[in-house]
Formats: C-alpha cells, structure tokens, sequence
C-alpha cells in the first residue's frame, strides 16, 4: 500500500477506525487494489469496495459519519450500502459464501469468512485484498496468485472456470471486457470454458448484458473484445444481427469484403477520432442490414443496395431488445446509419451544390459526426487504395465546408416559419401552409434564392397562387 495518495489513506484510516469502532474486521477488495498495482488509479475519483467480518450496513454507517457524510444508500435484501464521499463511491459488503441453483444466477447467500468471500470473486485479479485493520494494515492478501497473474496479464477464475460461469454467466462478458479494457490474455482453461458454457448466457437480463457490451465497446480497441465474442460464440446469442455479417461469398471469381470484420475495423477507426457511446453504436449498425440486401449482378458484382435504410429501421429493434433508451439517442443512430452512404456518393467532381445542400440540412447538427463515420468507414487491406479514398474524401469534406459556410447551412432552420405564412397569405393551419414551406426550402435547396429570410419572403409572394392552386389539383 505504498505510495498512495493522502486523501486516499485518510478514506481508509476512517474506516480502519470504523471497523475498530463497530469490532468487526475490514477489508478493501477487487478493483480497487487491482488497479493500484495496474497505476490506473485516479487521484480524486473511484470505487472502493469494503468487505466486513460481520454487519456491511452497521460498518457503512459509521464510516459515513466519521467521513463526514450523509449520502448513504442502504440496501437490506442484500446487506450491502454504498456511501458517497467527494466523488468516490465507497461499497460494504459482510463476507459471504455463495451456492447456486442450475437455473438461477440469484445466489443462496450465508455470512462467511474473508476466505469464503475471496473464493467467490470471478477473477484472480478482482481477488486481491489489503487489510485495514490495525494490527496488519496494508496487508496483502492474494491466495490465488492474482498478482502473478496481473504480471502475466492474464484472466483467470480463482476456482473451476465451469462452476464460475454456471453460477454466474455474466462473468463470461465480464472476462471478455476486461481482457479488452486492460489488453490481457484469457487463460486457455478459462476460455474453452467460456465456449462450453455460451449458452447459459441467456438466463441474463438484457440489461445486465448490454451494460458490459457498452464497456466493450468504450476500450481503446473494442475490436479484441467482440473477437472474443465471435470466437466464444457468445457474439450469436446475444447478438445475432451483428454475427450475421460474417463470411465471404464469391461468384465468378468476385468476392466482397467480409462485413462483419470490416464493421470491427470501422469501429476501431471511430474509436480513436470519439468517445462518444452512440457514434460507436453508429459504427457498429452502419451496414447491419447487408446481409438480407445482397445481390450478385454479372455487371455490378455484389451489391446491398436500400442496407442503408433498412438498417436504420433495424436499429429500433435491436435498441429495444437491448433496453437502449428510445429517444434522441436511437434517432441520431437511424439518422446516421440511413446516411452514411452519401458523403461517399459526394466524391464525383460533377456532383451538384443542390445534393451537398440536402445532405448539409438533412444531417444538421450532426454532420460532422456523419463526416467521422463516413471516413471511418474507409478500410481496404490495400493500404495505397485507403490513401487515395482518404484524399477523394478530404475534398468531399472542403467541398461540404465550402457549401456550408457560403450558404449558411450549419444547424439550418428554414428562413420562414409557418407562423409567419399563415399570417402573411392569412392561411389557417392545414396542408398550404406545408405546401408554401416546403417550395421555399425546395428553392434554397436548389440555389433559386438564397438562404436568407426576405429572399424568402419575397419568393413566397411570388409562388403562393402557383403553389396553392397545384396542391388543390
């Protein structure tokens, strides 16, 4: 426990001196300890997880009033609470043994020793635990190598892999994620393991399942982890749509480029330009519907024509059995999933100001992370090929910028409101007025007037009789 922070000791002093207080033992366990020896801990931000000989509850409380805190949440069913301090989310747990029936992941809990508590972690790692007891503070406890494992960078369960995953089938996500987040290997018995068992996943809430996905899918390089998916043959189970993208088909000699590694690598591309979650879930359904779409044609080859469409259509089922929220979130995906083809349609040198002005309105506030899409979604094993795409794409880009910025089309807004054409022309509300509205859009689209409002108001005077007369035929 050397070189730790003050404010860090002070944490675990006050609650040595609570353990002392309530004469029950204390200890800090798992991610905690795994990551001081990782250096991966934050000065003033983190999880800390206590286990108790005894009263978890009866310890929290006293921790919490010597930190000097009354954000404290007490859960009885599970003889756990959480307290928080500054920014730090501090867990007490009592020492517990565990048993599981074959068909529930809900265990059959008793009180236990630390070593009964130990047993019950998922990996080596999340095993480690430092005393905060007085007479042997800072202690290491590591009675299943976790240490020489950290040094091997290595996943392995503390007990048989097959008992680990049977009680608990998430831990085969979870091995997956950390494996991924901390670049490890998976042990090979842990691993077969981990194949024999796949099935028993599906006993596990969607919820639970997609939170450690959304994990996988924030690591440096999210690519390892959904490769150990696909290799476990977890990735099927849980997520049929995406391991539907495998595999390579040829006719004639022609082959197209296998989807679902391509996806993998588009989601590493992005990966390295964002952190944002739902970019990344763009990247991984920007060609989920290839697979229902494919046609070979003699002249064209293979094509997967409308996958842009229906896989913005798809990613509502998939956000809805995954408990994703069904909100903006969900539409800003469809948006760019439906669009992620046009940019690339945009390299032609004949292409029009007309089609850079719909995709500009069309993708709104999100252009430039359709942009980010769009070039993530440049792969090719012919590294020369990437370089010449990659330029093609960075005058698509000036082109866009150039067009934006001379027509003022960044986060448009239409110059007219139908407010102001009701009252102008002394419409009610009704189909005119979208008639009037969607004319003028069509002009400023199309470079008639510009994109200013008394252009606007003056082309609406000019065409609301031949407007409204063509929508009563």
């Amino acid at each position: 426990m050397e070189n730790i922070s003050k404010l860090h000791r002070n944490i675990f002093e006050a609650i040595s001196k609570a353990g002392e207080n309530c004469q029950q033992q204390v200890f800090i366990v798992g991610g905690y300890v795994r990551d001081y020896y990782l250096h991966r801990l934050k000065e003033n931000v983190g999880d800390m997880d206590f286990v108790t000989i005894g009263s978890g509850i009866k310890l929290a409380r006293r921790a919490a009033e010597l930190l000097g805190t009354k954000d404290i949440s007490v859960f009885k069913n599970f003889g756990t609470a959480h307290v928080r301090y500054g920014n730090f989310d501090l867990e007490f747990v009592g020492a517990r043994k565990e048993s599981y029936e074959r068909n529930s992941r809900k265990p059959i809990v008793e009180d236990g020793t630390l070593e009964d508590d130990q047993l019950r972690r998922d990996f080596t790692i999340n095993a480690l635990t430092w005393s905060l007891n007085k007479g042997d503070f800072g202690k290491l406890r590591d009675p299943f190598g976790g240490l020489h494992d950290l040094k091997d960078q290595l996943i392995r369960t503390p007990v048989n892999p097959d008992i680990t995953f049977s009680d608990d089938p998430l831990r085969m996500l979870r091995a997956i994620r950390f494996a991924t987040q901390l670049d490890f290997e998976i042990e090979e018995k842990t691993l077969e393991s981990i194949k024999k068992s796949a099935k028993r996943i599906k006993i596990i809430s969607q919820e639970r399942i997609v939170d450690e996905l959304n994990k996988i899918i924030m690591c440096p390089v999210p690519s390892v982890g959904f490769s150990h998916l696909f290799k476990t043959g977890l990735l099927e189970i849980i997520f049929p749509e995406l391991y539907n993208l495998r595999g390579v088909d040829e006719i004639n000699g022609i082959r197209h480029k296998d989807n679902f590694w391509h996806t993998l690598q588009v989601l590493d591309n992005i990966t390295v330009k964002s952190d944002n979650l739902w970019l990344r879930w763009a990247a991984i359904l920007h060609d989920i519907a290839k697979p229902p779409t494919k046609r070979f044609s003699p002249v064209a080859g293979w094509t997967f024509h409308g996958h842009d469409a229906l896989g913005a259509r798809w990613a509502k089922g998939i956000f809805r059995r995954f408990s994703l929220p069904m909100d903006g979130r969900l539409r800003y995906i469809q948006k760019l999933v439906r669009l992620h083809l046009r940019p690339i349609a945009l390299v032609d040198e004949i292409v029009t100001d007309s089609a850079i002005r719909r995709l500009i309105v069309e993708a709104g506030d999100d252009l430039d992370d359709l942009m980010t899409l769009c070039r993530a979604d440049i792969t090719s094993k012919n590294t020369r090929k990437v370089k010449q795409y990659l330029r093609n794409f960075d005058a698509v880009e000036q082109k866009v910028n150039e067009v934006a910025e001379k027509d003022r089309l960044r986060n448009w807004k239409p110059p007219i409101t139908g407010n102001e054409i009701m009252e102008a022309l002394q419409l009610g509300p009704g189909p005119q007025v979208g008639v009037i509205k969607k004319a003028i859009e069509e002009a400023i689209m199309e470079g008639e007037i510009p994109n200013e409002h008394q252009a606007a108001w003056d082309y609406m005077l000019k065409i609301k009789d031949q407007a409204l007369e063509a929508n009563k035929n």
